[in-house]
């Protein structure tokens, strides 16, 4: 009995990829990036500017966002991007909103996008976003 070209092709093509997939697996390549816990938003924010030390973090419920303020008052937000994560320090340009209880931030990039983040301080950090336009004396 002989198999048709196309079929033995295609056979060897989905053993390969149900190889490759199980060695991803193994390996624990991909996933979800979390926010787990403070420590990790830390090294986070450190990653997206080097040396930044958050005093005061608000992790999203799901793990899958953050604030950070360090000591100057700077705020970072920080998101899941593919299996990592990036920040950005956000400026006069960067907004943020309650919607359905949740936090809405606007970094003022497009490219950022949006950031959603369930956090029970909302309110006051969404505050404190919205006072960085405020100009300050020098």
């Amino acid at each position: 009995m002989s198999l048709p070209p196309l079929i033995v092709q295609t056979a060897g093509s989905l053993a390969a990829i149900l190889a490759l997939a199980g060695l991803a697996w193994w390996l624990k390549l991909g996933g979800a990036p979390m926010l787990g816990d403070d420590d990790r938003v830390r090294q986070a924010a450190g990653e997206a500017e080097d040396g930044f030390a958050p005093v005061a973090i608000a992790r999203d419920s799901a793990g899958r966002a953050a604030l950070a303020r360090d000591a100057a008052g700077r705020i970072m937000v920080i998101k899941a991007h593919g299996n990592r994560f990036a920040g950005r320090m956000l400026g006069p340009a960067a907004c943020a909103r309650l919607d359905a209880g949740r936090l809405v931030v606007d970094s003022g990039e497009s490219r950022f996008g949006m950031v959603l983040i369930d956090t029970p301080e909302a309110d006051a950090w969404a505050a404190a976003i919205n006072r960085l336009d405020v100009p300050r004396d020098a």
